[in-house]
């Protein structure tokens, strides 16, 4: 069945538009909010073809053209939410508006010094990535490198500023974990939230430790949800999956959800040292794809650094990489 493209969603001001990707996810959500003179386009997609005709289709059927875009906002540097912005940018001329962390971020891993795949695979090797699966994850992982071209002019914005959007006021809300410098935007008169990736209602957000990037990933995306549990929301729109009404008690959920899968690592462990590989597969089973298995391994050792930071782990060395054994 074919997806619908747009959904408007009156009383909030919003319309959430399906941008297309590869199965199991489908599409991530992008967001348009009509304002006074333009649109406000928050995380407009990758950057593919298909893409770029789900936008022309949706801009047409509401009576836009990219040259009514006026701002361009976007709550994180992953492919699915970053990708589109500078081809936008390029087109219409609208700003670019992210945190200062995650236009970092994007620099480091998606900047013209490049090298962001070597150094990924050269760390998922430590950590006991079999030679034969190097390839596959660099020519992966240099897919998702043309998702993010051209690499658009960053205006920067923080947590604590407030940006009016739609006519009304709108907090901005750091959080970290999923992706350094997350922002989530919230809306106190309608308790209306945009939460990115920080919180979804179906799936869990991933979790990775990647090299160069936060080096505890897990105590920061758990702090992360703490903190956007006590706002009160009455209605959340989310980077995947539909819009949802139990807002707070899905951030318990999350949590209670990564302290069950944290204790499952641990009952893993023993004397005899395993690597962060062979782990991964012992929790997410053997039959994952390239794909799923960057997003699997990072997590596993997000989980195991926080092991580590809790006394539970012990990271060592051998001759064949990083290792880890029961404390």
């Amino acid at each position: 069945m074919k997806l619908p493209e747009w959904t408007r969603f009156d009383e909030e001001g919003i319309i959430q538009v399906k941008i297309t990707m590869a199965f199991p996810l489908r599409w991530v959500n992008s967001y348009i909010v009509p304002e006074d003179e333009g649109i406000t386009v928050v995380d407009p997609g990758p950057h593919t073809p298909a893409a770029v005709e789900n936008w022309e289709q949706v801009l047409a059927e509401l009576n836009w053209t990219v040259k009514d875009i006026s701002r361009i906002l976007i709550t994180h540097h992953h492919p699915d939410h970053y990708g589109l912005a500078g081809w936008l940018q390029e087109r219409s001329g609208a700003p670019v508006l992210m945190s200062t962390r995650s236009m970092q971020e994007a620099s480091y891993m998606w900047g013209t010094e490049g090298g962001t795949d070597e150094r990924l695979i050269r760390f998922f090797s430590q950590h006991g990535l079999p030679r034969e699966l190097s390839q596959p994850m660099h020519e992966h992982l240099q897919g998702a490198y043309r998702e993010v071209l051209p690499q658009p002019e960053v205006t920067c914005i923080e947590e604590g500023d407030k940006l009016v959007m739609g006519g009304r006021a709108w907090d901005l809300i750091m959080t970290g974990g999923h992706a350094p410098g997350h922002l989530s935007l919230y809306q106190p008169e309608s308790g209306t939230m945009m939460c990115g990736d920080a919180v979804l209602p179906q799936i869990s957000p991933n979790v990775s430790l990647l090299p160069g990037s936060d080096p505890q990933p897990f105590a920061a995306y758990m702090a992360g949800l703490r903190k956007l549990g006590q706002y009160e929301v009455r209605q959340a729109f989310p980077g995947h999956r539909h819009p949802f009404l139990h807002f707070k008690d899905r951030t318990v959920q999350l949590l209670d959800h990564h302290e069950a899968r944290l204790e499952q690592l641990a009952s893993l462990l023993g004397e005899e040292p395993r690597n962060a590989y062979h782990l991964c597969l012992a929790m997410f089973g053997d039959k994952l794809t390239v794909h799923q298995l960057r997003f699997a391994l990072s997590e596993t050792l997000a989980h195991l650094v926080e092991l580590t930071a809790r006394g539970q782990a012990e990271e060592r060395e051998d001759s064949g990489g990083t290792v880890y054994v029961r404390r």
